[in-house]
């Protein structure tokens, strides 16, 4: 069993930011069919949804039909967002109960916005919060140490008198009933013309798979121009994408610390993440 899937139902976004990857594909929309398709082949592995790779889901315009789609397979959904669109997704994303988790990436707002007003981007977050938290998890991210801009400091002095608990750290934090804040170092994407990094173990395969938005899959969240094609579930199934020669290959190369990708050789995240440890298959 995987712990998590990665569907992307759209690969626009609204922002540009420069931490992000970006990609060189074709702006896409999954249709709700297509997104049926795919979710009814992986559920069976997993119920836990994430609707992202790249994108911004909430710009999606058939949102609405994509969460009963999670609904009818008893799926359990996380929505990562830049937190613009809140406003005008909010009725919609409460009104289904598969939403388990929207994770909001607060670092997006400085690189984007270094002349506005981050208490009108905070403050329909935090209103959201106050509606969903009761029963589905808020998380709050700053995945940008290192690389802090002006507004930064005011979104966290928000958050800490939104939340007295608040007291910004490396590592995650409950700030209330399900309600938590993540606050890691910027990382480095993956990218097969960089220099290789150090052997490292990673969790892609066994923890997660990522599906983009033309139906290919690929090890994790963070193969954002699908450089590692394993399959596409328009014609395989989960099943035979695990079990190909490629991602045996893969997983086997993880557990001795030798990603046989160059682009896993050059994965930023696994380095900060998971060092050169080691493990068993």
């Amino acid at each position: 069993m995987l712990r998590k899937a990665y569907i992307e139902i759209t690969n626009v976004c609204n922002l540009r930011c420069a931490f992000c990857h970006g990609t060189a594909r074709p702006p896409k929309f999954l249709s709700p069919a297509d997104f049926r398709l795919f979710a009814e082949k992986i559920v069976p592995h997993t119920p836990y949804l994430y609707l992202h790779v790249l994108g911004e889901p909430l710009l999606h315009p058939e949102l609405d039909a994509i969460l009963s789609v999670c609904d009818d397979l008893g799926a359990f959904v996380t929505v990562v967002t830049n937190g613009t669109r809140i406003e005008k997704a909010a009725d919609t994303l409460l009104s289904h109960p598969c939403l388990y988790k929207i994770a909001f990436s607060l670092h997006a707002f400085d690189p984007n916005f270094p002349d506005g007003d981050p208490k009108a981007y905070l403050d329909p977050i935090l209103s959201f919060a106050k509606r969903a938290a009761p029963k589905t998890i808020v998380l709050y991210k700053f995945w940008n140490g290192g690389a802090e801009g002006k507004s930064d400091a005011v979104l966290r002095q928000m958050l800490r008198e939104a939340y007295p608990l608040y007291e910004p750290t490396r590592g995650g934090f409950r700030l209330d009933e399900n309600v938590f804040v993540d606050e890691a170092d910027r990382f480095s994407w993956p990218d097969p013309e960089k220099n290789e990094t150090p052997p490292r173990f990673c969790m892609a395969l066994r923890d997660q798979i990522a599906v983009l938005s033309d139906g290919a899959v690929v090890p994790c969240c963070l193969d954002a121009d699908g450089h590692i094609p394993l399959g596409n579930l328009y014609t395989d199934s989960v099943d035979e994408i695990l079990s190909s020669e490629r991602a045996l290959s893969l997983i086997k190369g993880f557990s001795e610390g030798r990603p046989t990708e160059p682009l896993c050789r050059s994965c930023g995240f696994a380095a900060a993440r998971f060092g050169s440890e080691v493990r068993d298959s």
